[in-house]
């Protein structure tokens, strides 16, 4: 009995490790591009999901959930997301970014993109604390926030933060769902652009947050998924970023479900979405194979007999 009482007490002990959660701010006592002082329920933060040691991959996911630059869809698109990711060994960071606001802001459309460099800073610089390898530390990007994801992985070789440290800011991948990725009339999601930029603004403001006309050949390897009835964010954004990545020589894929609409990967198995995530980072050296479900590795091994 007491035996089988120590075994129950380390099941739960492994539970309660692989849920627990930490609250990080992402500033110390002066938080940059605010104006007047520092509101608490505002402040910008990071949740940390650690896996146990035992089943730790070494790499590290960055989440930044979506709601059109208005709000934070966390409880979709952030803690689910970073528990699916955890129980396949990633670290997973959920980061509470600061919505544009011109009252508390100096420019708003600067602030998410200055707090996604602050996330990956921190991440970078503490990853021994965690068990991090510090190339392989992504990002994972949802509708707006796929928009933030994406201004940081084109954005990351100027610093607009403080970074006397020189720490690296450019990511080692970038998973995009259904991302928001133009700030373009023609493309954008409304939506997104107004709250981040305003409703009148600068074509060179418009342009820098077009994350499709900055992809060079450092942008990080993408991963970028969408439906073709999405009705919010054209799914456009994600074409047009794939073929601007292949255009520069990056290692991208792309894939596109017929039917599903905003926000599909919430309706679906875990593993339906996931796992093919987890194999495109397999092939770029983040995660060994044995992370991915036999179901996929039995698909992928299925079509490579028959191409031979």
């Amino acid at each position: 009995m007491l035996r089988i009482l120590g075994v129950l007490g380390l099941m739960l002990l492994s539970m309660l490790q692989l849920y627990s959660q930490v609250k990080i701010p992402l500033y110390g006592d002066s938080i940059i591009n605010s104006i007047g002082t520092k509101d608490i329920s505002d402040e910008p933060v990071i949740t940390l999901y650690l896996p146990p040691k035992a089943k730790i991959n070494h790499s590290a996911v960055i989440i930044f959930p979506g709601g059109a630059y208005s709000f934070l869809a966390t409880s979709t698109e952030g803690t689910p997301i970073a528990e699916a990711f955890t129980k396949k060994g990633f670290a997973a960071f959920v980061v509470k970014y600061r919505l544009p606001n011109e009252t508390t802001m100096r420019d708003k459309s600067m602030a998410p993109l200055q707090d996604a460099q602050q996330a990956i800073k921190l991440v970078r610089q503490r990853a021994g604390e965690w068990g991090l390898d510090t190339n392989k530390i992504g990002l994972v990007g949802f509708s707006a926030g796929g928009h933030l994801a994406s201004t940081l992985g084109t954005h990351f070789a100027t610093n607009y933060i403080p970074n006397k440290e020189k720490t690296n800011l450019r990511p080692d991948f970038m998973i995009l769902l259904y991302p928001v990725i133009s700030m373009d009339n023609s493309l954008t999601h409304r939506g997104s652009r107004v709250s981040l930029l305003g409703d009148g603004p600068s074509m060179d403001k418009v342009l820098f947050f077009s994350n499709e006309e900055q992809v060079d050949a450092n942008t990080p390897p993408t991963y970028l998924t969408h439906t073709g009835d999405d009705g919010i964010v054209d799914v456009a954004n994600s074409i047009e970023f794939y073929k601007a990545l292949q255009r520069n020589g990056v290692d991208a894929q792309l894939h596109l479900f017929p039917k599903g609409d905003h926000g599909f990967i919430q309706r679906l198995p875990i593993n339906e979405w996931l796992d093919p995530i987890l194999l495109f980072l397999a092939k770029e050296g983040i995660v060994k194979m044995n992370n991915i479900s036999d179901t996929v590795l039995e698909d992928v091994d299925s079509s490579i007999k028959e191409t031979n």
